[in-house]
């Protein structure tokens, strides 16, 4: 076990090192907006961004599948390749096709962005003002589209060759760059011009741009370059040897999204419509939760990179040494955690905003931050697992009925507080609902993946 631990460590360090930066982009983007001013109110900027934000993940989380599939399609088969029953050209063809999916993707995208501000905002319960920050916000971000896309299939490519060094260097460079952007063109500094609320998706774009090329620089070096006529075109070996195999994968993907996105944008969709205060506090919590859960992910990475390779292989023993291991280092994350939460949630909402009716509003919210690891850990390491397995039925299944356990608790518990005559426009009562919404869905992702591996493992 003591080298498999070694392994998982070298795997899931770069990752995390990558994920950590990717909740600080969000907490600075959300920084540079609550303290702009400029007659502004910090609530509305907040609520601006959030929503924006929100658009984005409605439409990248469709194309999820360019990371999950892409990494257990490229694991299992680099896992034959060191087996002897594979190629390289193989390897290639699988990130090849994902690249034309998300290019395609990405323009049509552009193309239609008018129809998607549209269509959201039928959905979305927000106010004028935050209407109107947010489409300023995606009308900019939208034109990273193509970059984005690609950086999803060549993070999962390189997951899948056990490579987390590149997608962490990436990472580092996006996240990075998002960052100092975001205050330089927000505030002005270093010489750069200030556009305010602007200058924070101007700062994403220009950084995604720049993870994109050094992704493809990358990749082309991994391997002696061959043409798309020279890697076998939509072929994919073995269990996926068919195209109808792949889309029928990336099928169970997309629904798997849908249910996610169910979940998250419907908690974003709720919270706006009780006050941009409320809208702030939980945009802010949410934040914070994810932290976790990116720093969890890297185990979750490794474990879907050895998966994956063990599968390809067909070494039985090495599967299940992994899974150990992977929520070994899970639980360890859990426990530290929740010391973090503990003791420093309403520091993390001084430091997010200068609103003391935002901070004030959150205190109460703090005991959910501890639940967080308890219930998160089996839901994220199980994602890396199922996805290394390419068992994307059950990672299906598992989200649709999240997605159903999230809804069921909001709609039941804001009724009965309505019928008990406990919740007013505004109040805190249905942020507290939402919240417990949100772990019930975490615990249905961990009980049905849990009892799924059980099966699988017999």
């Amino acid at each position: 076990m003591k080298p498999l631990h070694k392994e998982i460590l070298s795997l899931a360090v770069p990752s995390i090192l990558a994920n950590i930066t990717v909740p600080l982009v969000g907490m600075a983007d959300i920084a540079v907006a609550g303290h702009l001013g400029g007659g502004t109110g910090a609530a509305a900027l907040i609520g601006g961004i959030t929503i924006g934000t929100m658009l984005f993940d409605l439409l990248y989380w469709n194309f999820a599948f360019l990371r999950s599939g892409t990494g257990g399609l490229t694991a299992q088969a680099y896992g034959r390749l060191l087996a002897g029953t594979g190629g390289v050209d193989q390897v290639q063809g699988i990130l090849l096709r994902a690249l034309r999916i998300a290019l395609i993707s990405g323009v049509a995208l552009i193309a239609l962005q008018w129809v998607v501000l549209w269509l959201a905002f039928l959905l979305v319960d927000c106010t004028p003002q935050v209407r109107e920050l947010a489409s300023q916000y995606f009308k900019i971000r939208i034109w990273a589209a193509p970059a984005t896309l690609s950086l999803f299939a060549f993070k999962g490519w390189f997951i899948g060759l056990q490579d987390t060094v590149r997608p962490m260097i990436a990472d580092l460079l996006v996240n990075g760059l998002n960052i100092l952007l975001s205050f330089g063109l927000g505030f002005g500094l270093c010489g750069l011009p200030a556009m305010g609320f602007a200058g924070v998706a101007a700062g994403t774009l220009i950084a995604q741009w720049c993870g994109f090329t050094y992704a493809a620089i990358a990749a082309w070096r991994k391997f002696p370059h061959k043409t798309p006529d020279q890697v076998g075109g939509d072929v994919i070996p073995g269990s996926d040897r068919e195209s109808p195999s792949f889309f029928r994968m990336n099928r169970d993907l997309v629904l798997r999204s849908l249910g996610m996105i169910a979940v998250y944008i419907g908690f974003t969709v709720i919270s706006a419509r009780f006050g941009d205060t409320m809208l702030a506090v939980s945009s802010i919590l949410m934040k914070l939760l994810l932290v976790f859960s990116y720093f969890t992910d890297g185990f979750a990475y490794a474990g879907e990179a050895l998966t994956g390779k063990f599968i390809g292989a067909e070494d039985k023993q090495g599967v299940h040494a992994a899974v150990k291991g992977c929520f070994i280092w899970g639980w360890g994350l859990a426990g530290a955690f929740m010391l973090l939460y503990g003791l420093g949630g309403v520091p993390a909402f001084r430091l997010l905003t200068s609103d003391v009716t935002v901070v004030e509003a959150g205190r109460e919210f703090i005991p959910w931050l501890l639940l967080m690891p308890l219930i998160g850990v089996p839901a994220f390491i199980w994602d890396g697992i199922f996805t290394g397995a390419t068992a994307t039925s059950a990672m299906r299944d598992s989200t649709l009925l999240c997605a159903v356990g999230f809804f069921a608790v909001w709609f039941g518990g804001y009724c009965l507080a309505l019928a008990l005559g406990q919740e007013a426009p505004g109040g805190p009562t249905a942020i507290h609902i939402l919240m417990a919404a949100y772990f019930v869905h975490l615990a249905v992702r961990s009980v049905y993946l849990s009892v799924r591996w059980w099966r699988i493992k017999k």
